[in-house]
């Protein structure tokens, strides 16, 4: 077992978020998070002894044996934590944009930048509303927002979701996982 605080990490939230998906297998977590497949396995290891998951092993197609991985109640109570707090900055964030407040928002760039491609995962900020933020600060993404962004940014522009849809916002599905991206009023908080 690694030394990490998962609290402190957010690739363990964002692997914790996939599986509380239903994504059950390392190959697959490790595809949708864009993490790589040594990395997930450490983090699941992490997971299961903190029992925030539970593996199970299964009989695969061809008589060999696979771990599926499922989150636990407290892993479902930490991540649910998790995100209402992530939920509540990205309020701020948001609202430091809509009030051209740069300052702020380098101010938290600086101090929580790690835990943007999580929001990104998760869908608690937009990408579009990511990437107009970024551009407004004068900042270049890094290549975990990025990749974040970028599937959340080609799921918006494949026409699900509309830059003239009012706001509306719809889910998006997207890989093995749907996400919610809002509307093009970067109200998808």
């Amino acid at each position: 077992m690694s030394n990490v605080r998962v609290n402190e990490s957010p690739n363990h939230f964002m692997v914790l978020d996939a599986i509380s998906r239903g994504i059950k297998t390392v190959d697959k977590i490790a595809k949708v998070t864009k993490l790589s497949k040594p990395e997930v396995e450490l983090i699941v290891n992490d997971l299961i002894q903190q029992r925030l998951v539970i593996g199970t092993e299964k009989k695969s197609f061809f008589g060999g044996k696979k771990i599926e991985f499922a989150a636990s109640h407290t892993g479902m109570q930490v991540l649910t934590t998790k995100k209402a707090e992530l939920q509540k900055q990205a309020q701020q964030i948001q609202q430091w944009y809509q009030n051209g407040q740069t300052q702020q928002l380098q101010s938290y760039m600086d101090s929580n930048r790690m835990w943007i491609p999580l929001m990104l995962f998760s869908g608690i900020i937009n990408a579009m509303f990511f990437m107009s933020m970024m551009s407004m600060m004068g900042m270049a993404m890094n290549p975990a927002e990025s990749g974040q962004a970028g599937d959340a940014g080609a799921s918006d522009s494949g026409g699900a979701v509309g830059a003239d849809d009012g706001g509306a916002g719809s889910d998006s599905g997207g890989g093995d996982f749907g996400g919610d991206f809002g509307g093009g009023d970067f109200g998808g908080f």
